[in-house]
């Protein structure tokens, strides 16, 4: 069921399934998330059956401010704080220790939980409405069948459920990948899933580098090595290797994503943008499309090494992984 999320009715009936234990799907400025109350374990088990996904790989709580996300937690670390402070709300995750007796099931059983304040105007609203029916935060993963493309609109949220499932719509999404994750859980801080924040920016804030991941570091959401994967195999080429792979015989099925090849003869081709965000703005949307064009394989060139397209290589990588024997 799509509802204009800008309707306050529609937030309100919304903010009453949410209060009453139900699913609900919402825009944020990153991705669709598919939402449940976070404090009840009961609605929480309904994302992860509803996604296929494992029980034990962790999901974000969606928070409206500072306030409700020291609910959550037991403490709120200081380099988490400076974050928070720097970049909510906005599309970066901090993973801090978890209040005991909170939101088990959405931390997959861990001892810390992943928090996030989103910047979306419809997301805020039907935090605002939810809070005032006694829901702290909504856990809210990406809403569509696990290992698969997220979506970026409302319409490819409704392609993959069924038709009862309210969702909420707000237009494209600005950001179009999910969020940075940084674990402030140990002492230090850890990037463990880029986003559209770069290294810089963040150790900007920290006032100090960011360290290595360990074999200590929490589960967090989207990290497995496949994931992001649309139904087309997905290759990925630097850009002299995609030229002379396009100069030969070519696969029936073929798309091309690349920034700097013109054409591919026989086959599906969009350009990917010059600019980081604006890659990222619109790369589940391509994957999706090509998709439903019939591709049977993508090629697509890998982005420049800047950390600012690190969000974008992620993703690529993950999505490729899933087609690697």
């Amino acid at each position: 069921m799509l509802l204009n999320g800008a309707d306050p009715q529609a937030i309100a009936l919304a903010a009453t399934r949410l209060a009453a234990g139900d699913l609900v799907a919402l825009p944020t400025e990153t991705v669709y998330g598919l939402g449940a109350r976070a404090d009840d374990d009961a609605a929480v088990a309904k994302i992860f059956a509803a996604k296929g996904r494992p029980a034990d790989h962790p999901l974000i709580v969606h928070v409206l401010d500072a306030a409700d996300a020291a609910r959550f937690a037991s403490e709120l670390p200081p380099l988490a704080k400076c974050l928070m402070d720097a970049f909510w709300p906005g599309p970066l995750t901090v993973i801090v220790p978890r209040a005991p007796g909170m939101a088990a099931a959405a931390a997959g059983g861990q001892s810390s939980i992943g928090l996030r304040c989103p910047a979306h105007p419809v997301a805020r609203a039907l935090l605002v409405a939810a809070r005032g029916l006694g829901v702290l935060g909504v856990a809210a993963p990406s809403a569509n069948r696990f290992g698969r493309v997220s979506p970026t609109q409302a319409k490819h949220v409704a392609s993959e459920f069924d038709a009862e499932l309210l969702v909420l719509d707000g237009g494209e999404c600005a950001v179009g990948i999910e969020s940075s994750i940084v674990d402030c859980s140990r002492g230090g801080a850890v990037l463990l899933r880029p986003g559209v924040l770069t290294v810089e920016q963040i150790e900007t804030v920290l006032g100090q580098p960011l360290q290595a991941p360990d074999a200590q570091a929490p589960r967090a959401s989207g990290t497995l090595a496949a994931h992001y994967a649309p139904r087309a195999t997905v290759r990925l080429f630097g850009a002299p290797e995609l030229v002379e792979r396009l100069a030969g015989p070519t696969p029936t099925g073929l798309a091309v994503y690349s920034r700097t090849v013109g054409a591919a003869k026989g086959g599906l081709m969009r350009r990917m943008p010059d600019d980081a965000l604006a890659a990222a703005q619109q790369l589940f949307t391509v994957l999706r499309e090509l998709d439903a064009a019939g591709a049977q394989e993508i090629w697509i060139e890998l982005p420049p090494q800047g950390s600012e397209w690190d969000g974008v290589r992620d993703r690529l990588t993950r999505a490729a992984a899933a087609f690697e024997a």
